[in-house]
This record gives C-alpha cells, structure tokens and sequence, in this order.
C-alpha cells in the first residue's frame, strides 16, 4: 500500500510516499480502507519533528473510510463507513483503527466532512460548549 512518511523534519516539500505492506488487524482493531484523512495540527508538529507522539512512521491520525476486515473482538460489519482517530497512519491507503474508537458515518455526510470530524470538530465543539 502507498503511505505518506516525512523525509525529514521540516515543511510539507518533506512528504514523500513510500509502500508498506497493508496492517493486518489485531484484537480489538479494524482495518478500514481510507478514503480520507484530515490535516491538523499534531499531524504539522509531527511533520516539523516537534512532538515525539508519532510511533507510527505514517502520519495522519483523523481518518474515514469503510471497514475491510476486523480483528477478534470488534463487532463492526465489513462495509460499514467510519470515521474515527487512528495511532499514526492515516495517510494510507489502509488504516488500523481500535474499534472503540470507530464512529458510523451518517448517510448524509461524505468521507471528506467525516474525516473532518474525530478530531478538529470535536476539539472545537468541546471547547465552545463543554469547557468552561
């Protein structure tokens, strides 16, 4: 599979692709098909080398798409569309997602408004109404 890993720490010139072999699915986790992923800031930070968070040498963590395959203990049909956060690898083709963590998408919104939602909405929402 095709996945975008940072060359070295810098500007978006610093993205390249590279093939990696397609995740296979552990306890708990889906592999999902990735039809998009958002951009935001601890992805840019991750990209400047600023945060030791990515583990993942892929970056992306705010991702959607339909599941393809699901491991032991993850009760989510194959074909269903969801969006969710990932570990680092959202810039895939494939993603491994904890199922927990899987959201069903509406009918009523596409991949690209679902990939916007995991991270940057729910920050945004949580911050204007829950956080006082």
């Amino acid at each position: 599979m095709k996945a975008v890993v940072v060359k070295e720490p810098g500007g978006a010139e610093q993205l390249l692709f590279k093939d990696f072999s397609k995740p296979i699915p552990g306890k708990g986790e889906i592999l999902i098909k990735v039809k998009a992923s958002a951009i935001n800031r601890t992805d840019i930070v991750s990209r400047e080398g600023k945060s030791g968070y990515m583990a993942n040498p892929i970056l992306g963590i705010e991702v959607s798409g339909e599941v393809v395959e699901t491991g032991e203990d993850a009760n989510l049909q194959l074909g269903t569309r969801v969006m969710g956060l990932v570990n680092g690898g959202g810039y895939a083709q494939y993603a491994l997602m904890p199922a927990d963590r899987a959201m069903k998408i509406p009918d009523n919104l596409s991949f690209e408004e679902a990939a916007a939602i995991p991270e940057v909405f729910l920050t945004a929402y949580q911050t204007l109404f829950l956080v006082r």
